[in-house]
Order: structure tokens, then sequence, then C-alpha cells
């Protein structure tokens, strides 16, 4: 094979030449036109373990997909600050190599060439294992070309979008710092009252600001309602004044009243206690309530069959024992508890499955009434007064304690959450405003005035030690401020992103190491939408991103595939095959080069703080979490300008998740099958095998009326469908009869409700007697024609017209369900909530919903209309992104 510029030299050092040995990269060089880098083969099969041959070196020298090196603890983890010394910087990085300290600024570092003193580049067999396996094509390999696409006219965007802002920019005579200067008859921006009351313009202004008063509301009189709702009206479309919640002054005035603690502890009965190795045991109240966490949960065997579930708590569970005085028998006599295996927790389930099904059971009426009682009690909490508005409060309710799940391979999933008491809240509010009370006995831990934080309360969890906050609710404007600033930013990368693209191609080749692993890292995250790690800092359940790739968590196949294998966020596994550039390849070949071993960093002269350092000289607050907002966003908008969604709504609605799915896989979107996605497939499938037997039953009653319809229809019209044979037919049958009950039983606890309500007589059970023949007739008819295999036409005045237009409404019935069908199996392994809420611009499907007429019900649920409340009135079909 003919050497490339890749196989040149890298640098001159001292003088002399360092000549660099060729790299084998197979056939990358000669057949880097045809692959497709950046195309992810991740919802490709997982390869198991035991289907990879490997050699002891190649294992040692890779890290085996199914071995994960312990990792250690949070106390445990080195430190990557820069040493103090820094005299190593001057030797070459053959002697200096670091295999787990990473410098907290690189930028700073003066770094030293790959090739320095003669050291030679590693062979492509020395950190690669596996070889290339046939298999189908998946969806994500055929999206090449598309996504190749969708990027260069994304680049060629960017360069035309500067050269249109330089000429505006040269037109002016006064520099804009990149703020646009409106014309003086635009509207002109609502400025921030300083006090709580500001005087309200004319009318026929046309900024209307709102009457503000006070932190209390006061009431407005009749004749100025309207005035009132159209100020308020105006107030609220805060995104088209581009000056709101600038500077970091969040309020000026704040009035709130705390927050919602859960109820105390309510005792077991006596006689329901836990066994331990089958005797009953007295606990102490706090430790019946952590028995009582495991217990009333049986149910959730995913947890509670969960070997780390049940070694967490049951380790919680016994100190809490230890603390309390531990259990004893009905004589008083100490049970030492410390066998999980014979605890049985089946009469705590046996209790709280009980109650369950008594609240599950209760009159309508009465549980209507208890859920005004629970509202009544919680208005208080529900609004804030924020700058004189009266704005929804989010999660005023403190969690109450219970065993923590947390997701995907948590290390402390089946911990036990304490009860978050008085002492440990913090409460944010205005300096002239009545602090709220702590409960009775109880005390804040502190009481602040930060008028730069949107937080109402805070405390620490037990579990983590993370931080929870009370903040305002999603369709506040503080909280739809937040999610416009970001997509606006995401709108911003699209002027950049061709720049940034030309650099990190050009510093894949770099002398500098920092600079090799800087370029590698961001085409990882631009490309693969890797989060780039540690942005929260090092948590317990040691989740890593791509700066903090571990060297085991990287597979290289030749001649360009790439193995990503790693929990991620949540602690969910990140599996994905990808192919990438030749160059990346060769890079990430490097960075695992010998002396590095499993538990060592991939990017080891690389962090997130310089990453995105980095990143922001492109653009002020870029970051590397941009980019897979920019990257959903931007493919949904290409994909919607050559978008022809044309049928039924359904079909609409299904060629916008078919896009949507699109995006998710370009922008490696992944979620975990749910373990309830085979039930309700199952389910779905038995409803629209409902539907086709009640088609054929229409046509049978066809027949009845209009025999001679066989010759002119043809026998194969009325003809059963073949997956519905006789045994399914009685099933279905007893099914229907079984739901005709339900809804006749409903129907008549309803209208006794409504009597009583209104002081009248309830009807007795011979009525519901009476009601029930239905479901009687409907049996004997069954039984009927599945004896004579005819079934006889029913309602008033039947005609085969009027049955031919009920076969045409369950016809589409069908198809709509069909669909719908298709887009749940279709969707299991993509996560379209995801992309759709959080990285794709809500604009962009207020655009589809108006420039395809489908209503935006479809799309977005009550509670995201009302998150999207600026998305849905700020834009009109011909928006782009």
């Amino acid at each position: 094979m003919s050497s490339s510029e890749d196989d040149t030299p890298l640098v001159k050092a001292n003088g002399r030449s360092t000549v660099t040995p060729n790299v084998t990269m197979g056939d990358a060089t000669e057949t880097n036109g045809d692959v497709n880098p950046g195309i992810s083969n991740r919802f490709g099969p997982v390869q198991k373990d035991n289907d990879v041959q490997m050699t002891d070196a190649e294992a040692q020298d890779n890290g085996a997909l199914s071995k994960r090196k312990a990792r250690t603890s949070v106390g445990q983890r080195q430190s990557y600050a820069e040493p103090e010394s820094s005299e190593e910087d001057d030797q070459p990085l053959s002697k200096r190599r670091r295999t787990s300290v990473k410098h907290e600024d690189p930028e700073t570092d003066e770094d030293v060439p790959l090739a320095l003193n003669g050291r030679k580049l590693p062979k492509a067999a020395e950190t690669s294992i596996i070889e290339e396996s046939d298999s189908d094509v998946p969806i994500e390999r055929k999206l090449a070309s598309q996504k190749k696409r969708i990027q260069q006219k994304a680049e060629k965007d960017a360069q035309a979008s500067r050269k249109q802002e330089s000429a505006k920019a040269a037109a002016n005579k006064k520099p804009t710092n990149g703020i646009k200067k409106e014309p003086a008859n635009d509207k002109k921006p609502v400025k921030r009252a300083s006090t709580a009351k500001v005087k309200t313009e004319p009318k026929s202004a046309q900024s209307t600001p709102v009457k503000k008063g006070s932190a209390k509301a006061t009431p407005v009189k009749k004749e100025e309602s309207e005035e009132a709702e159209e100020a308020e009206e105006e107030e609220y479309r805060w995104w088209e004044d581009p000056t709101k919640g600038d500077g970091t002054i969040k309020w000026t005035t704040l009035e709130h009243n705390g927050v919602v603690f859960p109820p105390p502890y309510e005792p077991l009965p006596k006689d329901v206690k836990m066994k331990y190795d089958g005797v009953p045991v007295n606990l102490h109240p706090d430790a019946e309530e952590v028995a009582g966490f495991f217990g009333s949960m049986l149910n959730a065997t995913q947890h509670v069959e969960n070997p780390t579930f049940q070694k967490n708590f049951f380790m919680d569970f016994k100190d809490i024992l230890k603390k309390t005085g531990g259990a004893t028998d009905s004589k008083g006599n100490k049970v030492d508890i410390k066998d999980f295996s014979k605890c049985d927790f089946q009469p705590i389930f046996a209790y709280y499955d009980m109650k369950r099904l008594e609240k599950k059971n209760l009159p309508p009426a009465e549980k209507k009434r208890l859920k005004a009682e629970k509202d009544a009690e919680e208005a208080p909490y529900m609004y804030c007064m924020w700058d004189g508005r009266k704005q929804k409060v989010g999660n005023f309710r403190v969690e109450p304690p219970s065993l923590f799940r947390g997701r995907g391979e948590h290390p402390k999933t089946g911990r036990v959450k304490s009860r978050v008491q008085p002492e440990q809240i913090t409460i944010n509010i205005g300096k002239d405003a009545p602090v709220p009370p702590p409960p009775e006995g109880h005390r804040w831990k502190e009481v602040k005035h930060d008028q730069e934080g949107t937080w109402l309360a805070m405390w620490q969890e037990n579990i983590n030690g993370n931080y929870k906050y009370v903040m305002l609710a999603a369709n506040s404007d503080v909280k739809g401020q937040s999610d416009y600033k970001k997509f606006e930013k995401a709108r911003e990368l699209k002027k950049h992103i061709d720049k940034i693209r030309k650099d990190y191609k050009k510093n894949m080749k770099n002398e500098l190491m920092v600079e090799r692993q800087k370029a590698t890292a961001v085409y990882l995250i631009d490309q693969f939408a890797l989060r780039a790690g540690n942005e929260k800092g090092e948590d317990e359940a040691e989740t890593v991103g791509c700066c903090s790739l571990k060297y085991e968590n990287v597979t290289l196949k030749p001649p360009n595939k790439v193995v990503f294998d790693f929990l991620g966020k949540d602690s969910i596994r990140f599996y994905d095959e990808v192919e990438v550039d030749a160059q990346v390849f060769k890079n990430l070949k490097i960075f695992k080069k010998s002396p590095k071993k499993e538990g060592d960093e991939i990017f080891d002269r690389l962090t997130t703080s310089a990453l995105n350092k980095h990143l922001s000289n492109y653009m002020q607050g870029l970051t590397a979490k941009v980019f897979r907002t920019y990257n959903a966003s931007h493919t949904m908008s290409t994909l919607l300008k050559d978008m022809k969604a044309t049928g039924t709504i359904a079909e609409k609605v299904k060629a916008y998740n078919d896009a949507n799915r699109q995006v998710a896989i370009l922008c490696n979107h992944k979620r975990t099958v749910t373990a309830s996605h085979a039930n309700q497939m199952e389910k779905m499938g038995e409803r629209i095998k409902g539907l086709r037997y009640q088609r054929w039953r229409l046509k049978q009653q066809m027949l009845d009326l209009e025999p001679n319809l066989k010759k002119k229809k043809g026998a194969k019209f009325f003809e059963m469908d073949e997956d519905i044979d006789m045994e399914w037919i009685k099933e279905h049958q007893a099914f229907l009869l079984e739901e005709q009950r339900q809804k006749i039983q409903k129907k008549f606890d309803k209208d006794n409700e409504k009597l009583a309500a209104e002081g009248e007589k309830e009807m007795k059970a011979k009525e519901l007697e009476n009601r029930l023949e239905v479901v009687k007739d409907m049996e004997k008819k069954f039984n009927k024609e599945n004896k004579t295999g005819k079934v006889e036409a029913e309602g008033k005045g039947p005609t085969v017209e009027k049955l031919e237009n009920a076969i045409q409404k369950l016809e589409q019935r069908i198809e709509t369900m069909e669909l719908q069908a298709q887009d749940k199996e279709d969707n299991k392994e993509v996560a379209l909530g995801t992309s759709k809420i959080n990285y794709i611009d809500p604009r962009l499907t207020v655009v589809f919903s108006k420039k395809f007429n489908v209503p935006i019900e479809k799309f977005f649920s009550k509670s995201l209309r009302e998150k999207f409340e600026w998305a849905i009135k700020s834009v009109e079909q011909d928006w782009e992104f």
C-alpha cells in the first residue's frame, strides 16, 4: 500500500529527522472515501463476551469488554490538579507520560511533540481486537449519506451567515458588539420594574406592561379586568424582549410559603409484623418504617430481586436496628437479624397491598373529596409572588423517606433515603417578605436572600450528597427563559460549526498531544453526541463521559471501527459501535498505547473545564453539551424542510415521529427497552385483533340481510382472518362480556352517587340486575353464533349501507391503531421523548403543527404545552432554526 501524508515524520527535533514507521491501517487509507465515519452501529446486536476470541496479550492490551476494572471511590480518586513541580514539562513525552494524572488546564501547558526523541508511533495491531463480522445493515448505516449531506449544508450555511453578519456590521457606523440595533419604530424592550408598582402606559402604546402590585395580589375592578387581561397577556410574551433576563439579579421581591413535608410515619397494626426465620419480630417504629419500605415494594421485582439493592438495603436496615435497640420476639427476647434470606416481609406487603386496593376501590365521590382536601391544604404552597407576579411553584413537596432506586446500574440502589427535617432546609426569600414558619418545634437551617438564585428552598440528600432545590414550575417565566436561551445558543452555534469542524480535523494531526486529544474529543462529542463527562463533578456512580473515558471503555476494530462501552448518565450502559475517520482511529491507538492499562484514562491530557474553555473561544458560552442540542435541532430542521406529510392526522403524526426517530438515531439518543414493552405490544395486538373480529361480525350481518352478497363481493371478502380461531373468539367474547359488566356497574354506582348528592333515594340492587340482563342477552347471542356460524343483524333498522359505513369506520380505526403499534415498536430503543423535549427546538414542532395542520396536542401534553407556551406563541410555519 502506498504511503500517505499520515505516514510522514511528525516533526524534526534537535535538527535531526525523526522518522516514524508506517502505521498499518488495513485498508483504511484506500477505503477512506467509501466508509462513512460518524455513523453509529449502536442499534445492532451487542456481542457477548464469550463470542470474542482473543489472546491473553490482546486482552491485557485492549481491556476485554466483559472485564470492567473496579473503580476507586470518590475519596480515592487521583487528583487532576496541576503538579506543583513543572520540571517534567521539559522532558520528552515518552519519559514523562502520565497514565492517571491530568493537567487542570492543558491549554496553558507547554506540551511536547508526539515524535520527539524518536518515540515510535504504535502499530495498528497493538491496540486493536475483534475481527469484522457480517451482520444486517442497520438503519443508521443507511442514513450515512443523509447525515453527511446535512453536515455539509450546515457548514455552507455557517459561512453564508457569517458573511451576511460581516456585511451588516460594515454598514453600521458604530460597532454593535453582536447586538442587533433595532429600528426606531420597533417595539421597545420592557424594562424591569425596580419597585413593586409601575406606572401603566396608555393602551395605545405598543408595549403594555402589567400593573404590578405588592407581594400580595390586589383585587381588580370589573371594568378594568379586560384591560388587565390584555396587559397580562402582553407581559407573558417575554421572549419578544431581547433584554429580558439579562444580568445576574433574577428577582427584586420574592414571597412564598415554604415547602410541604410528608406526613409522619403511621406504625403498622400490632398483628402485622415482619418475620425473621419464621418468627414475628417487634421493631422500633424507625426500624419498622424502613422494613416497610422494602415490604411495600415486593411486587417491584426488578428492584427487590436485585442483589445490589438487597445488599444495600440490608446494610442500612441493620444499622437502624443497631441504633434503635434491635428486634425482639413476642416474649421480649432479643432476635439477632443477620441473614437477609431469613427475613420475611410478606405480611407487610399484604397489609400495604390491601391498603392500596382499598384506596383504589374508593367511590369516585370519596376520591374527589380527598383530592379536594389535599389540594386545599397544599394551595398556599403552589404559588409564589415573584416580582409582584404570581408564579407556579414546581416541586414544593419534600421527598418522603424511602429506598433509593436510581437508574441503570447505580451502585447505591437500595440505600435508605432519610426523612428530611426542617433543620436541613435553607429558605431563599425576599428581605422584606415574611419568612414561612417551620413546623412546630423545629427551625430552618438558614434563611437567605439570594437574588441571583432562582430557587426557593434547598436541602442536601443523604444518598449521593446532592442538593435538592424547590424551583418554579416548567411553565413559569424563569424556566421558559432558560429553555429559550438554551435553544438560542444552539442556533448561534450554527454560525460557527464549519470553523469548529475545520479546526478539529486539522488538529487531529497536531504535533502536541494535548491538541490531538482536544481535537479528537470535540470530534467524538460532535459526531456521536457523547457527553463531555465530569460536568457535575465526581459522583459515586462512577459514570463517565468523553473526557473521562477509561482504557477498557474503548475497543478498536481495524480498519476504522470503535466500540464504546461504559456507564453513562444515570448509570445507564452506553454501548455503541461506530465508524470513525482514519485519523481518529489512529489517535485513539496512540492514546491507548502502553504503558496505559485498565483503569487509566484515555484523554489523560484533557479535562472537561479545559475543553469548554477551548470551545468558548469560538463562541461565548459554548460548551460541549450545546452540540447535542444543535445537532438534534439542525437535523430536524433540515428534515422538516424536505418533508411532505400527507394523509390522515395519524399518518402525519407518524411522519413526524419517523423524522424524530432519524434525529434520535443520528444523534445517538438511545433508551433501554422497557420491561413492559412486550406486554404493551401484546395488548395493542389484541385490541387490533378484536377490531378485526368486529369487522368480520359486521360482514356476517350483511350476509344475514342479503345472502346473495357472497356472490357479488366474493367469498373471500367474508372469510375470517387466518390468525383468529374459535378458541381465541371464545376468550375474546368472555372479555367483551366482562367489560360490559364493568361499564354497567360503574354507571350504576355513578348514578347512585349523583342521587345521594342530590338528597334523593338510591337505586336498589334489583335495578342493577335488570341492567345486567343486557350482558346475559349478549352471552346467549355469542353462544348461538359459535354454534351456527351465523351472525344476525343488530341495531335499529339495520341496512347493508349502514353496515358498510360501519365497516369503513372500523377500517380507519384498525389502520390508525396499526400505525400506532408500528410506531411504538420502531421506537422501543429510541428515546423520542428525550429528543423532542430536551434537544429538538420546540419551535420546530410548532412549525410542523402549523405547516401540516396537525393539532399541537398530538405532540405536546398539557404540561408540555404550558412549558413551551413561548414556542407555541412566538413562531409561524415559515420560522427556521
